[in-house]
């Protein structure tokens, strides 16, 4: 019938010119262009872009559509659940995380430097002033009178949960919670927020002072893990039984530094809290471990 004869056309149609399009090198390269255009905003649409050129070519390795001689090759094994590869894009050469390829690797690698460069001296002054210290080390830029959304960075750190440096790739700044974190809003927009903040210098990508709960569980349910697909550069943990004290770590709950701080220091609630957030977990190992070692 003229009915059946026309769904077999559509289905020829989509399976032999759709379909091989939408698996092609251009139609990934072009998605993150097309999808604002077609929402009217060609500023949006040009911004889109630029942020995606470099995350479309592992989507196009994955169809084999991509010519072989641009494949990856493997840079390093970190460690056991860490692999970073090389991917080329139209700036050059970028690094990315196989688990999490939402993290901005060389940024995170160029964050843990600053870290490492300030000693448990260095972060036990008055508090805001190692705060500031640690917004510089995370490639914050610090904006205590912004408004929040639009670059705000005065909660960074001074609470028991925004205590997470995330680096994350540009084509994830954006993303939005589809209601997968527990206890955060669904949504939350961040992007805004990190372009503004961000400091450029550290390496492509952005900062930000990602919620730490969900990260007791393993693989860590947290925003950087989840929202971002991002490892973070380092996690603040306040140290049991007093809270005087917090440590540094890495993704993987290994030490980076530490400090004492005095002053004006977040509520006691706020660090017992954080401590809370992370017991039992990877990331509490170094806490438990220099609050034995200060007593």
């Amino acid at each position: 019938s003229i009915g059946t004869l026309s769904y077999s056309v559509r289905q020829m149609v989509r399976s032999q010119i759709f379909a091989p399009w939408r698996q092609s090198y251009q139609h990934r390269l072009l998605q993150p262009f097309l999808r604002p255009l077609i929402l009217g905003s060609l500023g949006a649409a040009s911004s889109h872009f630029f942020a995606h050129r470099c995350s479309f070519v592992d989507e196009v390795q994955r169809h084999g559509t991509l010519n072989t001689a641009r494949r990856p090759t493997l840079l390093s094994k970190r460690s056991s659940s860490t692999l970073v590869i090389r991917r080329s894009c139209a700036s050059g050469v970028l690094e990315a995380d196989e688990e999490y390829p939402g993290t901005a690797v060389e940024r995170l690698r160029n964050i843990q430097l600053r870290v490492k460069s300030l000693s448990p001296t260095d972060l036990s002054g008055e508090w805001e002033e190692v705060r500031r210290k640690l917004l510089w080390a995370g490639g914050l830029r610090d904006l205590p009178n912004a408004r929040p959304g639009q670059g705000y960075t005065g909660h960074s750190f001074n609470d028991d949960n925004h205590c997470d440096l995330t680096a994350m790739l540009g084509d994830v700044a954006h993303n939005l919670n589809d209601g997968s974190i527990q206890s955060i809003a669904v949504g939350n927009l961040l992007g805004p927020g990190i372009e503004t903040a961000s400091i450029a210098e550290l390496g492509p990508g952005g900062s930000w002072s990602t919620c730490t709960n969900g990260c007791n569980l393993d693989p860590p349910q947290d925003v950087a893990h989840i929202q971002f697909r991002s490892r973070i550069a380092f996690k603040l943990v306040w140290c049991p039984p007093s809270f005087d004290s917090f440590v540094l770590v890495d993704d993987e709950g290994r030490y980076l530094t530490h400090g004492t701080p005095t002053g004006d220091l977040p509520h006691a609630q706020y660090r017992a809290g954080n401590f809370r957030l992370v017991r039992g977990s990877k990331y509490a190992r170094e806490a438990e471990a220099l609050a034995q070692k200060l007593i």
